[in-house]
Parts: C-alpha cells; sequence; structure tokens
C-alpha cells in the first residue's frame, strides 16, 4: 500500500508549485488595476480641468463669435454715418402740456381752420394726391401736402430716431429742447390777446428748463430748441408788437435757435429750410427725382405763383400784372383766397416746366415757394438779397449768386423787364446754374429714410443741422476746457 504521508506530501508540493505562479498573477493583476485607477483618476482631473477653462474662457469666445456673425450678416454703414464723430445729444422729456398735448389739441391752434390734418404723419402733413399726372407714378407715395409751419414736429420725431441720440445726460454734447414754440404761440397772434396770454407757455417752458440739473451747469449754452415758424415771430420788442417775446426772455440769451428765418446778426440762430412736399423714403427715390427735374423739357422761361394782397403798393402785385402783361414767357399760378393753402399740383407743374420762378418776399424776407421752386429744378429769381443771403449757409453754401438770379425790386417798379433780364443768360449758362441748384436738392429735403446707417443713406437738411449743432458744440466746450 502507498504511504499515505507520501501521497500527501506530493500533494502540497504540487499544491505549492501551482501557488506561485497564481500568487504572481493575482499581484500583477492589482498593480494593473491600481495603474488603471490612476490612468481613470488623472483622465477626470484633464477633463475637469478643460471644463473648467472652457466655463472661463466661454464669455469672449461667445463674443467673438456673435462679432464674427455680425460682420456677415449686417453689412458695415458707410463712413460718414458709421460715428458720431461730433458727440451725441440728449433729448428732454418735456410735460405734455409742451408738445404732445398740443397735438392732441390740434383743433384749437387756429381760430379759423382746424390744424389737425396739417401737422399729421409726425409733421408731414396728408398724403398728396392727384400727383400722379405730375410727378412720376411710383414717386407719388413719398409726396405729402406738408405745411410750411410744420418742422418743429418733423424735428422732434426725427431726433428720437436719430443715430446720435443719447439716453444718458452725462454723455450729451448737446441738449434738445423738444418744445412746439411754433404751434404754442401761433393761436394767439391774430385775436386780441395780451403780450402776457402770448408768452405764457414759453415761460413756462423756461421755468421748467431752468431747473434741470444740466441746463444749469452751462447756463444753457449747451442747448438747443427747434423754432417752426420765422425768429420775428419770437421777437416782440414791446408788448404793442406783434408776436411772442421768447426770444428776449433772459433764459433764452445762451441757447441756440434753428429757425425757418434767421436773423443775419444773431450768432445763435441757424437758418433752416421750409419743409418741402417730398420725402423721399429711398436713396434710390431722390436719385429718380433728381434724375426727373434734369430731364424735363421746360416750356416757359419764368413762373409766379402767388396771390395779389390789398396793401398799397404790393410787390406782388406788381409782379402778376408783370407775368400777364408777359404771358408768352411767363407762367402765373394765382393762389388768391385759399386755392393754395391745402396744396395744389399746379404750383409743382408751373415750376417743373419753367426755367426761372420768381421769389418776392413774404410776410418776412424768405418763403417756403423758394424751396418748392429749388426742388423741381427751377431757378430763383429774388428781389430782396435777405431773401437768400445769409439765411441757408449750412445748407446752401454761401455763394448765393452762382445758382441765383438777383434783379432789385426797385428796378420792377421803376420799369425793368424781368423777361428781358432772363433771355440775357445763355442756355449754357442756365444749364450750369439748374445743375448746381440740383445737387443742392438733397440739402434742404426732409426724407422718410428711417435708417440711417443703411447702404446709400443721403444725409438730409435734418441730419446736416444736427451735424452743425454737434460741432458748434464741441468746438465750445474744446475751448470753454482749455480755458478753465
Amino acid at each position: 500500500m502507498p504511504d499515505p504521508s507520501s501521497s500527501e506530501s506530493q500533494s502540497r508540493k504540487k499544491d505549492k508549485k501551482l501557488f506561485y505562479p497564481r500568487n504572481m498573477q493575482f499581484k500583477s493583476s492589482l498593480a494593473v488595476d491600481f495603474l488603471f485607477k490612476i490612468f481613470l483618476l488623472f483622465a477626470i482631473l484633464v477633463i475637469q480641468v478643460l471644463i473648467l477653462h472652457f466655463i472661463f474662457r466661454a464669455p469672449s469666445i461667445s463674443i467673438s463669435f456673435q462679432q464674427i456673425t455680425e460682420e456677415k450678416v449686417t453689412p458695415s454703414p458707410p463712413p460718414e454715418v458709421k460715428e458720431c464723430n461730433y458727440g451725441y445729444v440728449y433729448v428732454y422729456e418735456l410735460p405734455a402740456m409742451f408738445n404732445k398735448e398740443l397735438l392732441e389739441n390740434c383743433h384749437e391752434l387756429n381760430r379759423w381752420q382746424s390744424r389737425c390734418r396739417s401737422i399729421s404723419n409726425v409733421g408731414l402733413g396728408p398724403r398728396a394726391f392727384g400727383l400722379s399726372r405730375v410727378v412720376p407714378e411710383n414717386l407719388a407715395p413719398a409726396w405729402y401736402w406738408t405745411d410750411m409751419f410744420a418742422a418743429e414736429v418733423i424735428y422732434h420725431d426725427r431726433i428720437l430716431k436719430h443715430k446720435c441720440r443719447t439716453r444718458e445726460p452725462e454723455s450729451a454734447t448737446a441738449f434738445y429742447i423738444p418744445f412746439y414754440a411754433g404751434l404754442a404761440v401761433a393761436k394767439y397772434f391774430f385775436k386780441n390777446y395780451s403780450a402776457k396770454e402770448r408768452d405764457r407757455q414759453c415761460e413756462k417752458l423756461l421755468g421748467w428748463v431752468k431747473n434741470q440739473a444740466h441746463f444749469k451747469k452751462y447756463n444753457g449754452s449747451d442747448h438747443f430748441i427747434m423754432l417752426g415758424r420765422p425768429t420775428w415771430d419770437f421777437r416782440r420788442s414791446t408788448d404793442e408788437d406783434w408776436g411772442s417775446g421768447f426770444i428776449y426772455m433772459p433764459l433764452m440769451k445762451r441757447i441756440l435757435r434753428l429757425s425757418l428765418e434767421r436773423d443775419p446778426w444773431d450768432k445763435l440762430e441757424i437758418g433752416v429750410p421750409y419743409p418741402t412736399g417730398f420725402h423721399p423714403r429711398s436713396k434710390s427715390e431722390l436719385d429718380q427725382w433728381l434724375n426727373f427735374v434734369r430731364t424735363r423739357n421746360r416750356t416757359s422761361l419764368f413762373t409766379f405763383a402767388g396771390a395779389k394782397r390789398n396793401l398799397k403798393g404790393d410787390f406782388r402785385t406788381v409782379l402778376m400784372d408783370h407775368c400777364y402783361n408777359e404771358s408768352g414767357s411767363c407762367r402765373v399760378v394765382d393762389c388768391s383766397g385759399t386755392r393754395c393753402s391745402d396744396g395744389t399740383s399746379e404750383i409743382l407743374e408751373g415750376f417743373l416746366d419753367s426755367d426761372f420762378c420768381l421769389q418776392p418776399r413774404g410776410d418776412t424776407y424768405t418763403r417756403k415757394s423758394m424751396f418748392d421752386c429749388m426742388l423741381a429744378g427751377s431757378i430763383p429769381v429774388f428781389f430782396w438779397k435777405r431773401s437768400i443771403y445769409d439765411q441757408y449757409e449750412v445748407f446752401l453754401g454761401n455763394e448765393p449768386e452762382k445758382f441765383t438770379i438777383f434783379i432789385d425790386w426797385r428796378d420792377v417798379r421803376n420799369g425793368t423787364s424781368i423777361r428781358e433780364v432772363l433771355e440775357g443768360y445763355s442756355r449754357d449758362e442756365v444749364k450750369k446754374m439748374r445743375e448746381m441748384v440740383i445737387n443742392l436738392i438733397p440739402n434742404f429735403l426732409y426724407s422718410s429714410m428711417r435708417n440711417d446707417q443703411e447702404i446709400g443713406y443721403a444725409k438730409d437738411a435734418f441730419d446736416i443741422v444736427i451735424d452743425e449743432v454737434l460741432k458748434r458744440f464741441k468746438v465750445q466746450k474744446g475751448v470753454e476746457h482749455a480755458q478753465s
């Protein structure tokens, strides 16, 4: 029989031989597992670091992507409208009685008839239907019967949308006071109202403005206002005189004023164009109109649009009689009574068909008709130098003799023939003057283009005068800082 102890001994030896390889495998497996866990831990740490890095870097990555997207989607505006080089304008939010309520109570602004239609459509007035036979059909929707005294409403609407408007007064170069002074005082002009009544609303406005911190800072020298009537309506010297004494009030002495006719000796006034009826909605509409008037076939030498007045020595009566006597050369548009008060296509058609248009002084030296005439590509003929000189230089330059004709009114009274004077200009001279008039048209229009950042946007009268105001104030403040 085999020895049991010997068999057990052999079995133990065998198990021992098997143990050592298994033990080695087990230890090796533990090492691999340990290394795997270390690697996994390291990988987790790396991933966390990357996540944290991404989180903290994400905002700048997002902004950069947004900027790139905007650059691809939104074309860059032209350089002339890209930046506000002269600073920003802050628009006061006045109590409603100084603007909004005047519009809401528009039926009270005139003792004879409602002004509601004339100041509708943010000052542009009612659409001018019936012009399709006179103007290109696709341009007819850009025409309105715009009232000559609606500029305050137009300017307020435009400045609220201006690219250089700021809502932070601390960053403003200029401060605009949107008071409809012309609408507020005009209803008191044609009745036996006292001087106090004519001045009441203007005094209330200044009482509000003087308490504003930014008015106090420079005593109003960086503030400006639009007066939608000629300056003379606000320059009453004595209680018995015409109009309001607004401009002569002490708090007005440093405020810059935009008015339809300026006092040539007042450096704090800028004469701005009367609104015409054409408000192009795009640069292409403006260009189409310029080409239309440039190529127009003109069949009359000159036109006079106006009405006789029952006044001794009325010069308009002289001109109308002169025109009727020169019926072969002159076209008359008789605006007697109210024929032209709500707009008529006859005036535009007369100007479009004539080389020249007669522009006598109106109630003051200037007339809205001057701009209606030039808009049609007709060359204006003036009889008083103050009707054009020292008035609209910001828009028309300072050499009006290059695109206008001057005939002294006294010479006409003494028998000078207007026809003979105008026939003395050669066709080349007339063509050259007309081209200058046409090139000036964009400068005195008030467009209805709503996006001044679009490619091809054309600056109009409003843009030009706001640039001028901001430039003046920026220079003025620079000088004051240098002296302080």
